[in-house]
């Protein structure tokens, strides 16, 4: 059966595993661009940056990285692409800002001489206060993965001992 080419829920493609980037080489069938939510994700349709339905169904919810690929059935590969974002640019005594963003477990991408985190209103007169330069930009969102194992930074488990006596609170 072919189709409805305007049936906005059609699903042309399955993707039920993750190839890590390096993990898997030459063209991808399909290019998937999504921004910093919409890389977390376990079960849900998407549209292929061709338009085609992708039906995302893996057996956990999973952190996807710019370079990775989801690997559809006929293992055809959907490259996985950092959406433009909104984002907020700060330069400034970097060691000091990064420490303060850290310390509210946000998300940042480091770059040489800055530092780029979700555009945050709150986090952006907090970071002035302390001297830093912050600007509005729109670019693709790799924050750095969690120190502890995990793609997100947020929400994250201290291993065995995870509870009130890991140290702090979230």
């Amino acid at each position: 059966m072919a189709r409805d080419e305007t049936d906005p829920n059609a699903i042309d493609l399955k993707a039920g595993a993750v190839r890590r980037a390096g993990d898997w080489d030459g063209p991808a069938g399909e290019r998937l661009v999504l921004d910093y939510e919409g890389r977390f994700l376990r079960r849900k349709r998407v549209l292929a940056a061709s338009g085609r339905g992708v039906m995302v169904d893996l057996p956990e919810t999973v952190s996807l990285d710019a370079g990775d690929a989801l690997e559809a059935e006929g293992g055809l590969l959907v490259e996985i692409v950092a959406a433009p974002e909104p984002l907020l640019r700060v330069s400034g005594d970097l060691p000091r800002l990064a420490w303060h963003i850290g310390n509210r477990h946000t998300p940042c991408q480091v770059a040489g001489d800055h530092l780029l985190i979700r555009d945050d209103h709150v986090l952006a007169d907090m970071l002035r206060r302390l001297g830093a330069e912050v600007t509005a930009v729109t670019a693709p969102f790799v924050p750095e993965g969690g120190a502890y194992g995990h793609g997100r930074t947020h929400g994250h488990s201290h291993g065995p001992s995870d509870g009130p006596s890991d140290g702090h609170s979230h």
